[in-house]
């Protein structure tokens, strides 16, 4: 008994000693898989010290990534890396082929027909069986148009598609097969081409969308050059490669070059760029106070001190910075406004020096509003034909004593609505206009307030700025053809004239560009010599790039394109 209680305690033990070996295998195999998954998460960014991870913080957050909602730029740039539509811009905002590799347009301007290229195909999901992802067809574009109108998903991007015929309750959007995509506005639009190049157009697959309903936002699958990885909301946001990615550069190699994007999101744009100065990332856009003079020289320069560590990349961007002038002669706040007279309205125009303004509070950022509302940088602008205005004190004397005013006598006080971020330029404004005779009392507002107002045109002077969304100077106009008064449309100034809107009309059934541009001219002229705006300046675009970093560029409407960007050693040249 006692022997065979010995033997039962033993193998007893061995039984223990057994299992505890297999609990420890299987703890060392699950160490091992999560080191290969972890190793698999972050290879790009351990491997040669992250040299082929592209890093930027987006300070502002990104809160879709469904081109749906693509509304700003935040979301835009994401969107960009990992969706395509039918057509594209180049840097010069030209219009080429993207998904489809060929259109045509009726002479009507009415049908736009697409063929599509056959090699484009999903980023891989589980819902797909092949294995790099199924193919677009044509019936993918006219899902995902319609998605855009539905308003159960509420798209802000619906008014893309505002000129596409109706008929018995159905999108003139057709895909008579697999390669062809057709498309019919109910009356002609030429800026529509360049509009179908935005990610609200983009192509998104159907079974994919219904799969994940309202969180298809955070689990995107598109065509583009990068396949979603990873997104920590406000943390951090990992692209990769899209190995099955369908366009090459001039050599044949595929695209693109980086194995992965990585975005963070620190709001403290001190923080971001104090990253920015110790190499952890690779771009840094736009300039904020807080660093403006440790990074520019006065001239707009990049600061010596940097040269040899950063590239400056500026370019004309699709921007335009005014002050806007309630004109409508029916409203009460006009009536008692000294505004109402033209001769004051272009007093102010003449009455400060926008090249002083911008050289040394902007740092020479910017080009001074000397010229219409399109900015430099639009395919139509001309600053040879259009008439705006420059610094001429004297004239702006005599401006408002031919409105009665003589040196100011007599003038009632004019309130500018602001916010506080533009506040120093709007204090040299009121400075120089004190100067001829203007008394001009600022009016800080928070800006979702200063919105509002502006958009129920309950504000007689306020400063605002238009970015494009596409690139035609239509985008500019539309802002003073008057069926598109505030608050039904962007009309904020509420300015009218029979001819103006003429010339609007006309221009839209003008295909040909430089016959449209024409038009436009005359608008811009005609616009600026009623003065229902005051032109501050056009933006530009503004890059800091690691000196490691190859092929970025930059374009008007400063979309953040990837695909030919090159990472190399930081000191490799």
């Amino acid at each position: 008994m006692i022997i065979f209680g010995r033997l039962k305690t033993l193998n007893q033990v061995i039984k223990n000693n057994y299992f505890l070996f297999h609990i420890r295998i299987s703890h060392l195999v699950i160490m091992i898989l999560i080191f290969g998954i972890y190793i698999s998460c972050s290879g790009p960014e351990r491997d040669n010290k992250g040299k082929t991870v592209f890093r930027y913080n987006e300070a502002a957050g990104i809160t879709s990534l469904d081109p749906a909602f693509a509304k700003n730029l935040a979301n835009i740039w994401a969107c960009n890396q990992l969706f395509n539509g039918l057509v594209q811009l180049d840097n010069n905002l030209k219009v080429i082929p993207c998904i489809a590799n060929e259109w045509k347009i009726s002479g009507d301007g009415l049908t736009y027909t697409f063929h599509l290229r056959n090699d484009i195909y999903f980023h891989d999901h589980p819902l797909f069986n092949d294995q790099k992802g199924r193919k677009v067809v044509a019936g993918d574009f006219v899902y995902s148009f319609n998605r855009i109108l539905d308003p159960v998903v509420a798209s802000p991007g619906a008014w893309v598609f505002q000129n596409v015929e109706l008929r018995d309750r159905q999108y003139g959007f057709f895909a008579p097969d697999d390669s062809t995509v057709i498309i019919r506005l109910a009356k002609p639009f030429p800026p529509f081409l360049g509009i179908l190049s935005m990610q609200y157009c983009s192509v998104i697959p159907r079974e994919v969308v219904e799969y994940y309903g309202k969180d298809f936002r955070q689990n995107p699958v598109g065509t583009g050059p990068f396949y979603f990885k990873m997104w920590k909301e406000g943390v951090k946001l990992v692209c990769r490669r899209n190995n099955h990615y369908f366009e090459k550069d001039l050599m044949g190699n595929p695209l693109p070059y980086l194995e992965a994007v990585s975005i963070t999101f620190l709001m403290d744009k001190q923080s971001a760029f104090l990253e920015f100065v110790k190499g952890n990332l690779d771009f840094m856009s736009g300039l904020d106070a807080s660093y403006k003079d440790e990074l520019l020289t006065k001239d707009g320069k990049l600061h010596p001190k940097y040269q040899d560590k950063f590239q400056l990349i500026t370019e004309p961007y699709l921007n335009t910075e005014y002050l806007g002038i309630l004109v409508d002669t029916g409203s009460e706040l006009v009536r008692q406004s000294p505004l109402r007279f033209r001769s004051v309205r272009k007093a102010i125009n003449y009455g400060f020096d926008r090249e002083k303004m911008i050289r040394y509070l902007r740092n020479n950022i910017g080009i001074p509003g000397n010229y219409g509302i399109v900015p430099s940088g639009m395919p139509s602008f001309d600053s040879n034909f259009v008439r705006g205005y420059s610094y001429n004190p004297d004239k702006a004397r005599h401006l408002l004593a031919s409105a009665g005013f003589q040196n100011g006598n007599n003038l009632p006080d004019i309130t500018l609505a602001t916010t506080s971020e533009y506040l120093d330029l709007c204090k040299f404004i009121q400075h120089q206009l004190s100067e001829i005779g203007i008394n001009l009392k600022i009016e800080v507002n928070p800006p979702a307030t200063l919105k509002e107002m502006k958009a129920q045109a309950k504000l007689g002077f306020f400063r605002a700025s238009w970015i494009a969304d596409y690139p035609d100077a239509e985008n500019y106009l539309s802002l003073f053809y008057s069926p598109n008064f505030c608050p039904e449309g962007p009309n904020y100034t509420h300015f009218f004239d029979n001819r103006f809107d003429e010339m609007y009309e006309m221009s839209q059934l003008e295909v040909n560009d430089s016959l449209r541009y024409h038009i436009y001219k005359k608008m811009e002229n005609l616009l600026m010599e009623a003065s229902p705006v005051v032109i501050l300046y056009y933006d530009q675009v503004l890059r800091f790039v690691q000196k490691n970093i190859h092929g970025l560029g930059s374009n008007p409407i400063n979309l953040l394109d990837l695909r030919r960007v090159r990472k190399s050693e930081i000191n490799d040249d």
